[in-house]
């Protein structure tokens, strides 16, 4: 399915042809993200990757970037994470090259121009406003600060306002310095090509100046909770947002997999467990749903809903129920075989686009350093039993786990920390 090539400098260059496709992927990985930040510089790696559309020496303005993309119908763009950052440009096959000079020049040549810092400072702060009043996002921001609390991994990844005016030149500078290198980046090409000896070879080429110095490590992630926790924000809105679930798994642990099954079986599909009981039957909530996370160092699963004011207490409420009943008998037989079938199928629905399946190998051997194919994957899977996935619900499932995150008009905290236990 792929080919990894791992050059002297250390430089991991990722193939994935695919038949039946003219679409190719020019995918550029960078294993930094939020998590990877300082509270004075808190948001650095969002507004980086804001600034290398901003012009190069090659390509001196925005439009220089993005025009000649548009003009073959392109998909570009980029995105940051708590342990990533990526640059990518999907084109046809054909158009290839351009693709690829693209995304290295912005990768290795960027000029953070002062007068644009400036300007993309107050794009990202209209940015950070945006989100905050969109509750259903801003909600997503309060439930890792109830995890984390105050270190890199409960910030926001755009950073604060305060944080990201308060960024200079220099501290840019010295972040693109000490991350972007050979040692951490990972370019994955995926789609349409025959001859993968000479995709790597261009790949090799225009990487050719990338930084070989080595960078610097994250701060390791502090986890301890003896009671459930959460954070109430008290606002005039139309509905209650929250988010409710629990501490989890990171990407290493041998039950990760059972854990996604769990998420899927309660919150993953329109005949989920808790789609039928808080909206099919209770008729509480317009979206429900529950995901599962796992990032190298950090995991939960979480169900979020949106419902009327006056009946948050009673969705809540719904929600642990279905967490107490998972944890106390053994999914069927037929519901089993049904939530294998729909991760393996919303897997491979997933991987017919060129960009899903870079990303999917890419980010795999960035933060893993390993790849599985979708068939190793699904090998997994199908070993996960009704009894492992018990376990996992009673693991997960506890009092002293439990945490929520709410948004609401609701002045006191204490009305919803004494429904709050299982």
């Amino acid at each position: 399915m792929f080919k990894k090539t791992t050059l002297k400098n250390g430089l991991r260059i990722i193939t994935v042809p695919k038949q039946g496709t003219q679409a190719i992927t020019c995918l550029v990985l960078v294993g930094t993200g939020s998590k990877y930040e300082t509270k004075e510089t808190s948001g650095i790696s969002h507004l980086l990757e804001h600034l290398f559309f901003k012009g190069t020496n090659k390509r001196p303005t925005h439009l220089d970037i993005a025009e000649p993309l548009d003009e073959v119908g392109g998909v570009y763009n980029a995105f940051t994470g708590e342990d990533y950052t990526g640059y990518y440009a999907k084109t046809d096959s054909k158009h290839f090259d351009l693709a690829l000079d693209v995304i290295s020049d912005i990768y290795l040549n960027s000029k953070l121009a002062e007068k644009e810092i400036q300007k993309e400072k107050g794009v990202i702060v209209e940015e950070i406003n945006m989100y905050y009043d969109h509750p259903t996002s801003h909600v997503q921001n309060l439930w890792t600060k109830v995890l984390y609390g105050d270190q890199p991994a409960g910030w926001d990844i755009a950073g604060t306002k305060e944080s990201v005016m308060g960024i200079t030149r220099e501290n840019l500078l010295d972040y693109k310095k000490g991350q972007y290198n050979a040692l951490n980046t990972v370019i994955c090409v995926a789609g349409g090509f025959k001859n993968e000896k000479e995709i790597i070879k261009k790949v090799e080429k225009s990487f050719l100046k990338i930084n070989d110095k080595a960078g610097f490590k994250k701060a390791a992630v502090v986890e301890g909770q003896e009671k459930p926790q959460l954070i109430v924000e008290n606002r005039k809105t139309d509905q209650t947002h929250f988010c409710l679930g629990v501490r989890g798994y990171n990407a290493f642990h041998p039950k990760k997999y059972a854990a996604e099954l769990l998420g899927l079986i309660l919150g993953g599909m329109m005949s989920s467990r808790l789609f039928v009981a808080v909206r099919e039957e209770l008729g509480l909530a317009y979206y429900i749903r529950t995901e599962v996370s796992d990032d190298p160092d950090t995991g939960f699963l979480v169900t979020q809903a949106g419902v009327d004011n006056t009946k948050a207490d009673k969705a809540i409420e719904a929600i642990l129920k279905e967490y107490q009943k998972i944890s106390k008998i053994k999914v069927s037989a037929k519901e089993l075989k049904k939530v294998k079938d729909n991760y393996k199928g919303k897997m491979a629905l997933s991987l017919e686009a060129s960009d899903s399946l870079a990303s999917f190998c890419g980010l795999q051997d960035l933060l893993e350093n390993r790849i599985l194919t979708p068939d190793q994957i699904c090998e997994k899977i199908n070993k996960v039993s009704s009894r492992n996935i018990l376990n996992v619900a009673q693991d997960l499932f506890r009092p002293e786990k439990l945490n929520l995150s709410l948004i609401g008009p609701f002045k006191d905290k204490r009305f919803f920390e004494g429904i709050l236990k299982l």
